[in-house]
């Protein structure tokens, strides 16, 4: 009988419980059901407004993270959820520019701000600020970015046509052919439709239900956004991980397996072509998030770097069976922020049926003097598994 036997009463096995703490602790960085609703409606309200006060046929729908239900909480008191929204204008690319485009939405965001200040709204945004590809509204602990887009006529009906200031071509994208992809490496997990069996008859909102595949994305880009919290130009983007991710993943219910295998089975989709390191969007072939690695080495390196350390903690906790929880504590919080994983480890001995402070004080499991993350460091990248020509 192993350690977490004894603390289980023999109920679970060892990647059962190592499940349920990831779980926990990840639990802790989805948004705030009531920060969603707020968000939610704010979103409907200025989807409504752009498709009210645009030309006719303006689209509004969401994408990335928000689309997906892989929003992860900001790793600082200061940082916002980011909610992205694509504004797409039924136009021909040789109607307009990148630039006409922007302006348009653009122009209603502001007019959409002064209606809502003159009425004397105090839902309203606080701020609108153009970046490189959107238009960005501020609001308390989130803010909204939205796309400007045209349809793209050549990978109809979903793809659509983006601006991005710093490049000269139009940027392709297909967000919601991608949402239909992730949802259906989502539902590979026989465990998921269960859930949502369950869902339905308690009436909870779906999404409120998380899959494997969702919680095993948010497990990585938390640990990614702190292992780069000091170094976020090289940080890899969410898109990426969240592609080699649903590639890889097998419909394991499993969550500490299911990151384990994925994280074994992730080089195999990094891809090689033309000399050219390659990771092609499964909604549009063309897009390559990994194109920055071609331009910028350091950014793969800094990726493989990521890559290697999260490998070796999953291995290093998959050791720990026979060595206590005590053990498994201190190496999840060498990695993880203290915050979710002593969140965790409580609701953990809550489920136990016992008094938090009886079970995991006498190892000092629960200690305030967590050592916090570890960071990435400045040098040395590990190797890079054999990628895939």
């Amino acid at each position: 009988m192993n350690a977490y036997h004894q603390t289980q009463d023999n109920t679970d096995s060892a990647e059962q419980m190592l499940s349920m703490l990831l779980d926990g602790a990840v639990e802790v960085l989805d948004i705030a059901p009531d920060l969603h609703d707020t968000a939610i409606e704010r979103y409907g309200e200025v989807g409504t407004w752009l498709a009210e006060n645009g030309s006719p046929g303006w689209e509004i729908h969401s994408q990335g993270s928000f689309l997906l239900g892989t929003v992860v909480r900001p790793n600082t008191e200061t940082g916002d959820y980011d909610i992205d929204l694509v504004c797409r204008l039924p136009l021909q690319r040789d109607s307009t520019t990148k630039e006409e485009l922007k302006q348009r939405v653009g122009d209603q965001l502001a007019a959409y701000r002064r209606w809502k200040q003159r009425r004397g709204h105090t839902d309203g945004p606080e701020s609108l600020e153009a970046r490189r590809r959107c238009w960005t509204l501020g609001y308390p602990g989130f803010h909204l970015d939205v796309l400007p887009a045209i349809p793209d006529e050549e990978h109809p009906t979903t793809g659509i046509l983006l601006t991005d200031k710093k490049l000269h071509k139009w940027q392709h994208s297909n967000p919601l052919g991608y949402a239909d992809w992730f949802r259906a490496r989502s539902e590979l997990s026989p465990a998921l439709l269960e859930k949502r069996l369950v869902a339905s008859v308690a009436k909870v909102p779906e999404h409120h239900i998380r899959s494997t595949l969702q919680r095993l994305v948010q497990i990585l880009k938390w640990h990614c956004m702190l292992f780069f919290a000091e170094d976020t130009d090289n940080r890899p983007p969410s898109i990426l991980l969240t592609t080699l991710a649903g590639r890889a993943y097998r419909g394991e219910d499993d969550l500490f397996t299911a990151v384990r295998n994925v994280l074994a089975a992730m080089p195999l989709f990094i891809e090689k072509r033309d000399g050219q390191w390659w990771v092609p969007n499964p909604a549009h072939k063309e897009e390559n998030f990994t194109d920055k690695w071609n331009e910028y080495p350091e950014r793969r390196q800094a990726f493989l770097a990521w890559f290697g350390e999260i490998t070796t903690i999953m291995d290093n906790l998959a050791l720990t069976e026979s060595k206590g929880l005590h053990v498994v504590y201190s190496q999840l919080i060498k990695s993880f922020a203290p915050g979710p994983v002593m969140h965790s480890f409580a609701s953990y001995g809550a489920r136990m049926k016992a008094p938090t402070g009886q079970r995991m004080s006498a190892t000092g499991l629960l200690s305030a003097t967590a050592t916090g993350p570890r960071r990435k460091p400045n040098t040395n990248y590990g190797q890079h598994p054999a990628a895939r020509s």
